[in-house]
C-alpha cells in the first residue's frame, strides 16, 4: 500500500471510531444520569466508624458513576434529629437515611428485627440471615408499608453492656436504675425494674454527668471512648446481650429508589453490602486497642453475672411471646430468625468456638 492510500484508509478508520464514540456517548450519559440525593444520618460526625458508614457508601456510589450519582450525608441534627432519620426518608424530606432500625420500635416492634433484638444472632449470623436466609426480603416487606426500602449498611459486632455509675452484681441492683438503652431491650429490662430511656448518642454524656440517668449503653470500646463515658460512669459491663450483631441500615425512600435506573439500584445494593463489611472490619481493627486505653484510663471492666444474664434471657422470651401473640408481622420475621438461630449456634460451637477458645487460652498464656 502506498503512502496516499494508507492515509486515506487510516482517516476513514479514525472517522469511523470517532463516530462510534459520538454515537455511544448519549447512551452512556443516559445510563448514568446526574442525580443528587441527601442522606440523614442518625449519628454525630465525631463517630467516624458508624457515621462514617454513610460517607463510605456515598464514596463508593460516586466513584462507580464517575461522580454522576452523589449522596450528601448530613449528621444527626443537621436536617432532622438522629432518631427521626427514617421518618425523614419515608416522608421524602430526604431521599435516604443511615440509621439503626430498632430506634423506631416504639411505632412497631417489627422495626427492631431488622437490626438486633435480645439474645438473637451475632454479626456473622445476622449477615448470613439477611443475605442468604431471606432476611432482606422479609424486612423489606415490612419497610414497604412504611414507604421505605433498605439494605444492611454496617454492623458493629457484639456490643458492650454499657456504663454504670455504680456496680451491678445482682438482679436486685437493677431496681429503679434509669438507663439509656436502645430498641425494645428496654422493654425487657423494664421487667427487671429498670427505667429505660431512649436518648440520642450526642446527649448521653451530659445525662450521665448530671445524674439524669444512672447507666447507658452505646456501642463498644472505640466509640464509647470517643464519647468519654468512662469519666462519669466507670463500671463497664459486657456483653450487650440485646445487641449481638446490630445491623445498621441504609434506607431509601421507596418511590425515589424505584425511580432510579436499574443499574443505580443494583449499585446501591452492592455499595451497601460493601459498606456493611467495611464497618465491621473497622470496628474489629479499632476496638482491641481502645479497650486497653479505656482500662488504663480507669474503666472497671466486668462481665454481667450469670444471674443477670439468665434473668434477662427469661424476660426476653416473655416479651417475645407477647409480641408473637399480638403482631403477626413480627411473628413471621422472628420465626425466621429463631429457626436460623438454632442452626447457627449448633454449628458455631463446633469449629469456630473451639478454635477461638484455644487461641484465647494461648493469648492468656502469653504465647500470642
Amino acid at each position: 500500500m502506498d503512502r496516499r492510500s494508507f492515509i486515506k484508509h487510516a482517516s476513514i478508520g479514525g472517522l469511523g471510531a470517532a463516530a462510534a464514540t459520538a454515537l455511544a456517548s448519549p447512551a452512556i450519559a443516559q445510563a448514568n444520569p446526574k442525580i443528587n440525593w441527601r442522606m440523614a444520618s442518625s449519628f454525630p460526625k465525631s463517630l467516624d466508624t458508624i457515621y462514617g458508614g454513610g460517607e463510605v457508601l456515598s464514596k463508593y456510589v460516586s466513584e462507580a458513576t464517575d461522580g454522576n450519582f452523589q449522596i450528601q450525608v448530613f449528621a444527626a441534627g443537621e436536617i432532622v434529629p438522629g432518631l427521626q432519620a427514617a421518618d425523614a426518608a419515608a416522608a421524602g424530606t430526604v431521599e435516604a437515611c443511615h440509621t439503626v432500625a430498632y430506634y423506631y420500635w416504639g411505632k412497631d416492634p417489627t422495626w427492631a428485627l431488622g437490626a438486633a433484638v435480645p439474645f438473637a444472632l451475632n454479626a456473622r449470623g445476622m449477615n448470613a440471615w439477611h443475605h442468604h436466609g431471606g432476611g432482606i426480603d422479609l424486612f423489606n416487606e415490612f419497610l414497604a408499608t412504611q414507604g421505605l426500602i433498605g439494605f444492611p449498611g454496617g454492623n458493629t459486632g457484639v456490643q458492650m453492656g454499657g456504663w454504670f455509675r455504680k456496680e451491678i452484681k445482682t438482679v436486685a441492683d437493677m431496681q429503679g436504675l434509669k438507663m439509656r438503652i436502645g430498641g425494645f431491650a428496654g422493654k425487657v429490662v423494664e421487667k427487671l425494674g429498670v427505667v429505660p430511656q431512649q436518648i440520642a448518642g450526642g446527649d448521653i454524656y451530659p445525662a450521665l454527668e448530671k445524674g439524669t440517668i444512672d447507666a447507658a449503653e452505646w456501642v463498644g470500646p472505640y466509640d464509647d471512648e470517643k464519647l468519654g463515658f468512662y469519666k462519669v460512669a466507670p463500671y463497664y459491663y459486657y456483653p450487650g446481650w440485646w445487641e449481638g450483631g446490630p445491623t445498621v441500615h441504609a434506607m431509601f425512600n421507596k418511590a425515589a429508589f424505584e425511580g432510579l435506573p436499574k443499574n443505580y439500584q443494583s449499585l446501591l445494593r452492592t455499595a451497601c453490602q460493601a459498606t456493611d463489611a467495611n464497618m465491621l472490619q473497622k470496628y474489629d481493627y479499632l476496638n482491641p486497642s481502645a479497650i486497653k486505653r479505656l482500662v488504663a484510663a480507669g474503666a472497671k471492666l466486668s462481665p454481667f453475672s450469670p444471674e443477670i444474664l439468665s434473668a434477662c434471657f427469661d424476660k426476653s422470651n416473655e416479651v417475645y411471646a407477647e409480641m408473637e401473640a399480638s403482631n403477626p408481622t413480627f411473628k413471621k420475621i422472628w420465626d425466621s430468625i429463631k429457626a436460623f438461630r438454632a442452626e447457627y449456634y449448633l454449628n458455631a460451637q463446633i469449629a469456630e468456638y473451639n478454635y477461638d477458645t484455644f487461641m484465647m487460652i494461648q493469648q492468656r498464656n502469653g504465647k500470642v
